[in-house]
């Protein structure tokens, strides 16, 4: 039987990898926080558990770039391959779609210890139990997510200028999105391109994590985590990719280096 253009022997190979990966990460000794089976943060060591998140390899999944894809496979192959964390974005989604994919989504992803945010939507965020939300800045105010989120959930917001990064940072954020790096085709803006000396000058004035967003791939990545990015965010680089795994992998070699 097939699911998706996959057998069965297919995704049942995939989640045992999942959970191996998953097993090797509870072994590690190293203070980078880790997700439980139940999806809580497991704090390592007496630091903040948003400053421990391996924000390295930041994928964007989303519904409009999946041309009908169910990105469940695609997003835990690239999981495989090295992504650290794993932004879900559905806005052509109704309601019921958005969290019954947001839940599947979130199961999956747990098995390897990767955490899930939501893109916009606190609602989804608490109804399926991902570890936080993703927001803009026409989005809903940061502290009536936190009061709703409570403590525990991750909270990022996009930001293009040194003033936005400074009251996402005063108001709480645990991270901010940092873009456009460079031009890109996946969402219309028309937001001025930073470059990696717009990462670091506002790396300079803010202590929270920037994962840069926009035209991020392969060639440019390891100029974006010299310029002071904690983590690069993608979204054509893996999901345009005839092999998520392999895509992932090169990306995550490039942010290493």
């Amino acid at each position: 039987m097939e699911i998706n253009g996959r057998s069965n022997t297919t995704k049942e190979n995939l989640i045992d990898k999942l959970d191996r990966l998953n097993d090797r990460k509870k072994e590690e000794p190293c203070g980078i926080t880790r997700f439980t089976s139940d999806g809580d943060a497991a704090i390592i060591g007496k630091m903040s558990p948003m400053k421990k998140i391996d924000w390295s390899l930041y994928l964007i999944a989303d519904t409009e770039f999946a041309a009908g894809r169910d990105l469940v496979l695609p997003v835990s192959e690239a999981v495989l391959g090295g992504v650290t964390v794993v932004q879900l974005r559905a806005k052509d989604f109704g309601t019921r779609d958005f969290l019954e994919l947001a839940s599947r989504m979130n199961e999956q992803l747990r098995r390897s210890g990767i955490p899930l945010l939501i893109n916009d939507r606190v609602d989804i965020v608490l109804a399926c139990g991902a570890a936080g939300v993703h927001l803009g800045q026409d989005d809903m105010p940061l502290p009536d997510a936190r009061r709703l989120l409570g403590p525990g959930k991750v909270i990022g917001i996009s930001v293009n200028t040194l003033d936005e990064a400074a009251e996402a940072e005063r108001l709480g954020a645990d991270y901010v999105g940092l873009g456009p790096v460079y031009g890109t085709s996946t969402k219309q803006t028309v937001l001025p391109v930073l470059g990696p000396e717009g990462i670091q000058r506002i790396k300079r004035q803010i202590r929270i994590p920037i994962i840069a967003i926009g035209g991020i791939n392969a060639a440019n990545a390891d100029a974006v985590k010299k310029a002071g990015a904690a983590g690069v965010a993608v979204v054509s680089a893996i999901l345009g990719a005839v092999d998520a795994h392999q895509a992932a992998a090169e990306l995550k070699k490039r942010v290493l280096n």
